[in-house]
């Protein structure tokens, strides 16, 4: 029987359940989604396989709406509204998770934005406000929604964001979002750092182009992704399913001695210095 290199491997075998329940008893709140495309919503729906209790949080009263059917097919409440650029929006959807759900065991930050304008032409034009926006939505919020966590999370618990090749290498395209991702990931080792004394493990995900909602304002997508699966070590795309699972390993007990950590799930294309192809 052939290996299909254009397929995710899978251990499931026929009679053996796939989930091995790695998360059982445990709940946590995923912000970031938007919809079905979302790895917010990718590793929402993996932690929830593995037993996991799963809440979630939106941008705005429109994703809510969009969300809604997607929270609802695994049993999940309707999404929290979180503006991560408004501290007092975050306040109000952390006491209403204190209010109805307690304790935490986990938190991921799935959320990323730059001005589109930012995104084209020169590096070096990028606008000052354009910048400022690109921080604070990608990389502060990490800070601020860790912050407002805290008092929730269960010693043991972890903490998650998402990240991307662009943080360390100028990838054509990705501009001011490469200079958020650099200081996100900075920002996952301090925050280890910090919250390692109270039993808080913080790491990120640096995932390879996936098509999403925020991916799709990336020029040359398309290009990434067809590069990716000619040239990357596995000769495959990276799916959803292959962030969902690291995700649920990051936030497992399996992963009790990992913090500050910055985990490439891209098939390997990190690993590459040049290519032949």
């Amino acid at each position: 029987m052939g290996f299909d290199r254009h397929k995710p491997y899978s251990i499931a075998r026929p009679g053996v359940p796939r989930g091995l329940m790695l998360l059982k008893g445990k709940k946590g709140v995923v912000f970031g989604l938007a919809n079905k495309l979302s790895l917010a919503w990718h590793i929402g729906q993996a932690l929830h396989a593995e037993g996991a209790e799963v809440l979630f949080g939106v941008a705005s009263e429109r994703f809510r709406d969009k969300s809604a059917p997607l929270v609802e097919s695994i049993g999940s409440p309707l999404p929290l509204i979180c503006d991560v650029t408004d501290d007092a929006s975050i306040e109000q959807a952390f006491a209403e998770l204190a209010k109805d759900s307690g304790k935490l065991d986990f938190m991921v930050h799935a959320i990323a934005f730059a001005d589109r304008a930012d995104l084209e032409g020169r590096f070096v034009d990028t606008s000052r406000p354009g910048y400022a926006l690109a921080q604070d939505v990608s990389a502060f919020s990490l800070i601020a929604l860790s912050k407002a966590a805290l008092p929730l999370l269960r010693e043991g618990g972890s903490i998650l964001t998402l990240s991307y090749l662009g943080s360390t290498r100028a990838v054509p395209s990705y501009k001011v979002m490469g200079v958020a991702k650099a200081a996100l990931e900075s920002a996952v080792r301090y925050l280890a750092t910090d919250l390692g004394p109270e039993g808080i493990r913080v790491n990120a995900l640096s995932a390879g182009p996936i098509k999403t909602l925020s991916s799709s304002a990336i020029k040359g997508l398309k290009t990434k992704l067809d590069l990716q699966e000619r040239i990357a070590p596995l000769r495959r795309q990276v799916t959803g399913e292959d962030v969902g699972k690291a995700a649920t390993f990051l936030l497992s007990d399996h992963a009790s001695g990992v913090t500050g950590e910055i985990l490439h799930v891209d098939c390997g294309f990190h690993a590459l210095g040049s290519w032949e192809e």
